[in-house]
């Protein structure tokens, strides 16, 4: 696990300066730290940096930028390959001189070329060099569990495991690309291939991408969309068939993230996902694992009594730590610094936590991860199954509401429950129903006008054609690529395609990494992930019932009582923080002459949306009484704004 940075430029970027750049993420690997350059064709220079957190292989045999012998292929790695010893077996005439799976990376490209990706398994970034045709690969693991970022720009490339590296690159220029913001605001985060910067791009989960002299190819070798249609036609018809297939292959992935020359342990919230894992853990370990747990003294946000009872009856050594809302509350400065561009779920502040807490006694901890996308767990994916019941009456409603009455249309007067499921006409939206004013609302930041149609085709959007203000739709209007016609299985498709990679795996990224801590996900391996698609539905949502078949594994190691409950999930009160210890800072950030000058937000509208948001906490009757959510995501921008864009 390390950070990694670099580039392939004509403009020259000195050692110094590539040094410079590689100590932003320092957070990543603080164990070693490793610079070279390479002199490539036709004026090109390529450097390549790393920074080392030790987990395999702690000697300096494990120091990266790695060569092999013959000096042809450079390397530089984040991540973990978790069949790197299979791979080692297979390639055994590789002249290895570490344990490390660093090594098993440059046997495999020897071997395979560019399809050296399909071979490994695990989470990584990684940037090759080989000398023989002048090729740069950058490759990111299969679901996107660890970043990726490029800067592109005059037939110039600059890369690294953050933005940090490339915000600290001589001539960066930073222009924000307000044609996300809409879309950020709405969704709370960004994601891939786009990020906060022009000309500045994530490398997608399970993309190739070569640079060669200037010009770039890139290649899908893994996505949902076609694991998900490879493996649906091959259902596994027997439940218990389907159980027992499951939990082999969620035993050996939890053994095999269990590899580690470094201290580990599992995060145990006490819900079924953590715990599932830890059981697994514990079964396979010799000794007490250690667990670790964060509680609250708020009693509707507190499951550690839950953890504890399970720790208690699986046998590990367990740690907890109970918060109040103020240590809470002074994590949210930090929250710019580690997460270096917009990033706003909430969940980040107690996710640090708790990895801080666990980075005391281990330097690897097992998450539970992708339950809820694979197994269909969020209560999303209920209104899913509502939504559709109701796209009928829906459809009759829309027609209906379209009459005159007044100054508005009728469909304007009924219930905010209503309008939602009578607005939800967009084929390649469908299950992504929100309420009426909130896209309107999060576009009006930028133009000013709450009226704009949102609609967009799915070729428009994958051709990059945008609305006639040049504004990404907020909602993903891709659902037709996945040919399923059930609203809840494409649903899910659908978060594993961009809430799973772009919140939910970038937040446990970023907070683990802030204290150097790497985090292993066994349910998104490879396997786990490609036979969850062979499973019928039913088998995950039976009779109302969310993650039946991961449940059903879970009470064969832990009694039901000890989690049969309704789900908490971590979460912080942020509407009462920004109507009291955050509020005198939300009123600068949304002061008109301030947005005036900063350019980026339509002045007028932004501050009186703000306005009326605290008039209505303070017990008045302004429009702001459901736009937590908004607020949230601008206060969380301009914080992000003033630390990496007002400070430089």
């Amino acid at each position: 696990m390390c950070g990694i940075c670099g580039y392939i430029s004509r403009n020259r970027i000195t050692e110094d300066e590539l040094r410079a750049m590689n100590d932003t993420i320092i957070h990543r690997g603080p164990d070693d730290s490793g610079v070279e350059l390479y002199s490539g064709k036709d004026g090109y220079v390529i450097g390549f940096a790393q920074r080392r957190l030790s987990i395999l292989d702690l000697s300096p045999l494990g120091h990266q930028p790695m060569t092999t012998t013959d000096g042809r292929i450079s390397v530089v790695f984040n991540g973990e390959i978790y069949n790197y010893r299979e791979l080692k077996k297979q390639l055994s005439d590789y002249p290895y001189k570490s344990t490390c799976d660093t090594e098993v990376i440059l046997a495999s490209y020897l071997k395979w070329g560019r399809d050296f990706v399909k071979h490994i398994h695990g989470m990584f970034s990684i940037a090759l060099y080989d000398r023989e045709n002048q090729d740069v690969l950058f490759a990111r693991d299969r679901i996107g569990k660890k970043p990726l970022y490029y800067w592109l720009e005059d037939g110039n490339l600059v890369f690294g495991s953050e933005l940090k590296p490339i915000m600290k690159c001589p001539g960066f220029k930073g222009q924000i690309r307000t044609s996300i913001i809409p879309r950020y605001l709405y969704q709370q985060y960004i994601n891939a291939p786009e990020t906060i910067f022009e000309n500045v791009y994530q490398v997608e989960p399970g993309q190739l991408l070569v640079f060669n002299q200037g010009n770039i190819t890139k290649e899908k070798y893994w996505s949902i969309r076609d694991a998900y249609k490879d493996n649906v036609n091959r259902k596994v018809e027997s439940y218990e068939e389907a159980k027992a297939g499951l939990k082999q292959r969620l035993k050996k992935s939890v053994a095999d993230r269990m590899i580690a020359d470094v201290p580990l342990g599992t995060f145990l919230s006490g819900g079924y996902d953590s715990s599932l894992i830890t059981a697994l853990a514990q079964e396979n370990s010799e000794s007490p694992v250690k667990t670790f747990s964060i509680g609250f003294n708020v009693p509707e946000y507190n499951e550690a009594e839950y953890a504890a009872k399970v720790a208690k009856h699986l046998g590990t050594e367990h740690t907890e730590l109970y918060i109040d809302e103020s240590e809470m509350l002074e994590l949210v400065d930090s929250i710019p610094q580690y997460f270096d561009e917009p990033f706003a779920d909430e969940s980040e502040i107690p996710t640090m936590l708790v990895c801080k807490l666990a980075r005391q006694n281990v330097t690897v901890a097992l998450s539970g991860d992708g339950g809820d996308e694979f197994y269909c767990g969020y209560n999303i994916y209920d209104r899913a199954v509502q939504a559709k019941k109701l796209d009928g009456v829906g459809a009759i409603v829309n027609a209906v509401g379209q009459i005159p009455l007044g100054n508005e249309k009728l469909l304007r007067k009924l219930p905010y429950s209503v309008q939602a499921v009578a607005d939800n006409r967009d084929p390649e939206t469908k299950t992504q129903v929100s309420a009426p004013k909130y896209i309107p609302a999060a576009h009006a930041f930028i133009s000013g006008r709450e009226e704009m149609d949102q609609r967009m085709t799915y070729a428009q959007y994958m051709s990059r054609e945008f609305l006639e203000d040049g504004v990404f739709p907020c909602k993903y209007p891709v659902e037709s690529c996945y040919g399923v016609e059930n609203w809840q299985v494409r649903r899910m498709l659908l978060d594993m395609d961009t809430y799973l990679p772009s919140d939910i795996l970038v937040k446990m990224d970023r907070a683990a990494m802030k204290y150097s801590l790497e985090c292993r996900c066994p349910i998104m391996d490879t396997e786990v992930m490609e036979y969850s698609f062979r499973i019928p539905h039913e088998f995950k949502y039976k009779d109302g019932v969310k993650k039946y078949i991961l449940k059903d594994i879970a009470y064969d190691y832990i009694p039901r009582e000890l989690l049969d409950r309704p789900k908490k999930g971590f979460s912080v009160p942020m509407d009462a923080w920004l109507r009291g210890p955050l509020k005198d800072r939300l009123i600068d950030y949304s002061n008109e002459s301030f947005l005036k000058n900063q350019g980026i937000f339509d002045a007028a509208y932004a501050s009186g949306f703000i306005r009326d948001f605290l008039v209505k906490g303070d017990g008045g009757s302004g429009s702001g009484a459901n736009f937590s959510n908004l607020a949230w995501s601008f206060f969380i921008f301009q914080q992000w704004y003033e630390k990496h864009i007002n400070n430089n």
